[in-house]
């Protein structure tokens, strides 16, 4: 079997009477809906029910999956102690789920949690099925720092482990929408908030369900929405599967988009392999980049590219422009996946004889010793976008209005503690904002005096 049923379904806790006390009232619509997707459920008879789950443990780095035969919980925290639940887990299928992850270069599955209690992002849910539907186990699935490719690779490897294992499934993707659509709300109003809740439920109307890989991350941050890489991985799940979709409600009145959805994949689409076709346009993209690069980056790709498939650190080619072999120079080389940052590693002066030598022993850095992030894999270096900056010499400041962020790097000590942070960074609009990254970096602590030197670059 495969997955018989996917669902987008909120999880606010004041839905849950025991909660509201009267207030659910004001999402009677979401209420409904929620009762016709538990009846939908009831009808299928899964013999598990897959949650995906923002509120569960999260790593930058890797999906947790629940482990253990089980798990309780209940909505004391929401003031409705005797609203409780306790769930058998999938273990065998979990199982499953974990050995395709490591076949696959997945980061997820049980390593590195520990056992977690149910939360509301799954007893909300839960809350409405069980009325219902008595039956089916459970995996309790979580979100990650990771892109939206990786979340939808999850989903086609749970996806996979159902069809081998036989199991009767369904999905539950669970999340909230937009959670600043008023000014009113708990959070407050963007722009972009509407205009996600709009165009996620477009998407989920018209069962387009690849366009959720290419929704823009700061824009959805924000939006403030939590629930975007839930429905990455139900999406995943039903990759190469035609499917009829049902929106039965979307309601803002909170502040708070709720939206619930159901899927009911309708036999196999061989055009609907949806990650296939995003990395293949992400490859034809990068290709017209490095059609316009120079030497810089060229060289920097080279050396990351032989050390990370075959283990070579390449010498600087002799043809290489007499600046880069004869000149001494710092130099950063910055990586980015999918337009997120893979690694960043440089030096603020020269450590080498020349800017090519710099340039390879930075680049390898970057993609192998970066401690935020973990040692690239063969199977990234189609998909990286690298590009360095080569550092001019700094110069010492004595005030932080000497500063302009898309002009100058800026570099902090205090000490022995040095912080750096390079020149016109998406996200760094001030030069108050440079800094503090800059010292946080450092260790530096607020109150703590401080030395400024600013500096360019030349970005390649």
């Amino acid at each position: 079997m495969s997955i018989l049923a996917a669902y987008m379904v909120p999880h606010p806790p004041m839905i849950i009477p025991e909660v509201g006390c009267g207030r659910e009232s004001i999402i009677d619509e979401t209420t409904k809906a929620y009762i016709e997707v538990a009846k939908d459920i009831a009808g299928i008879k899964p013999d598990t029910i897959i949650v995906t789950d923002p509120h569960l443990i999260m790593y930058g780095d890797y999906n947790h999956i629940s482990p253990g035969q089980s798990a309780e919980g209940d909505m004391s925290s929401f003031g409705a102690p005797k609203v409780h639940f306790r769930e058998e887990y999938d273990e065998q299928l979990v199982s499953k789920i974990e050995t395709l992850c490591l076949e696959r270069n997945i980061s997820a599955g049980t390593l590195g949690g520990r056992k977690c209690g149910l939360d509301h992002g799954i007893m909300v849910p839960l809350y409405f099925i069980r009325q219902y539907y008595q039956g089916g186990k459970i995996v309790h699935v979580g979100l990650s720092g990771l892109h939206y490719a990786d979340h939808y690779h999850l989903g086609m490897a749970i996806s996979d482990a159902v069809t081998l294992l036989g199991r009767r499934a369904v999905v539950v993707a669970s999340g909230d929408l937009s959670h600043r659509l008023k000014e009113e709300g708990p959070y407050g109003f963007d722009e972009e908030g509407p205009k996600y809740d709009a165009r996620i439920m477009d998407v989920l109307t018209r069962g387009d369900l690849g366009e959720v890989l290419e929704f823009d991350e700061s824009q959805c941050d924000r939006a403030g929405e939590c629930g975007h890489k839930s429905f990455v991985i139900m999406a995943g799940t039903l990759d190469g599967l035609r499917v009829e979709t049902k929106v039965l409600s979307h309601q803002d009145v909170t502040g708070v988009g709720y939206g619930v959805c159901i899927l009911h994949p309708q036999g196999v689409d061989e055009n609907r392999h949806f990650l296939g076709k995003y990395l293949d346009k992400e490859k034809n993209r990068l290709d017209k980049y490095y059609e316009g690069k120079d030497a810089y980056v060229i060289l920097a790709r080279q050396a990351i590219y032989e050390y990370v498939e075959k283990g070579i650190t390449i010498k600087p080619p002799s043809e290489l422009p007499s600046d880069m072999l004869n000149r001494k120079a710092g130099a950063f080389v910055s990586i980015h996946k999918l337009g997120r940052l893979r690694g960043c590693i440089g030096t603020i002066g020269p450590t080498k004889d020349s800017l090519a030598e710099e340039i390879i022993a930075n680049a390898i850095s970057a993609s192998v010793n970066d401690s935020r992030f973990l040692p690239l894999s063969k199977e990234e270096t189609d998909y990286l976008e690298i590009s360095v900056d080569v550092l001019e010499e700094p110069e010492d400041i004595d005030d932080i209005h000497m500063l302009d962020v898309k002009k100058y790097g800026v570099i902090v000590t205090s000490g022995n503690k040095r912080g750096l942070l390079l020149p016109d960074l998406e996200g760094i609009n001030t030069v108050e904002y440079q800094v503090r990254i800059a010292m946080d970096k450092a260790g530096i602590e607020k109150g703590e005096p401080v030395s400024l030197q600013r500096f360019k670059v030349v970005r390649h």
